[in-house]
C-alpha cells in the first residue's frame, strides 16, 4: 500500500479512485493532480513507481487535505458557535444546520428517538 499524506491508499484500485480515500480529495481534484504530474488516471495504484508517488506527494502538498483540512473545518464550526450565528446554534443543539425539516426526519443529527410512556386509560 502506498502512503500519501499519511493515509494508505489501496493498491488494487485505479489511482484516480485511490486518491479519493484521502480526506479532502474528490474525483475532480484527483484528476487535476494526476493531470499536473502527467500520470494516466487508469493506472492501478500498486503499479506506480516511486518517482510517480513522489510527484503525487509534491503536488498534493499544494492543497489542504487530511488533518489540516479537518482542523480548519472544526475551527470554522467552533467560530460559528462562539459568535452565536444561526448555524452555530444549530450545531450546539445537535440539529440539522442547512435548513432541513426536523418534525419527522433528522434522525442522523438528533439521534435515536426518545420513548414517550403510554398514558393509562381510566
Amino acid at each position: 500500500m502506498a502512503r500519501i499524506n499519511g493515509k494508505d491508499i489501496p493498491d488494487n484500485k485505479r489511482i484516480e479512485i485511490a486518491l479519493t480515500y484521502i480526506y479532502g480529495v474528490g474525483r475532480s481534484l484527483s484528476n487535476k493532480i494526476l493531470a499536473a504530474v502527467n500520470i494516466d488516471p487508469s493506472i492501478k495504484a500498486g503499479d506506480l513507481t516511486n518517482e510517480q508517488k513522489a510527484a503525487i506527494r509534491d503536488e498534493m502538498s499544494k492543497y489542504l487535505t487530511e488533518g489540516d483540512l479537518r482542523r480548519e473545518v472544526n475551527m470554522n464550526i467552533k467560530t460559528k458557535m462562539e459568535i452565536n450565528s444561526y448555524q452555530g446554534t444549530r450545531h450546539k443543539k445537535g440539529l440539522p444546520v442547512r435548513g432541513q425539516r426536523t418534525n419527522r426526519n433528522a434522525r442522523t443529527r438528533k439521534g435515536k428517538g426518545k420513548v414517550v410512556a403510554n398514558k393509562k386509560k381510566a
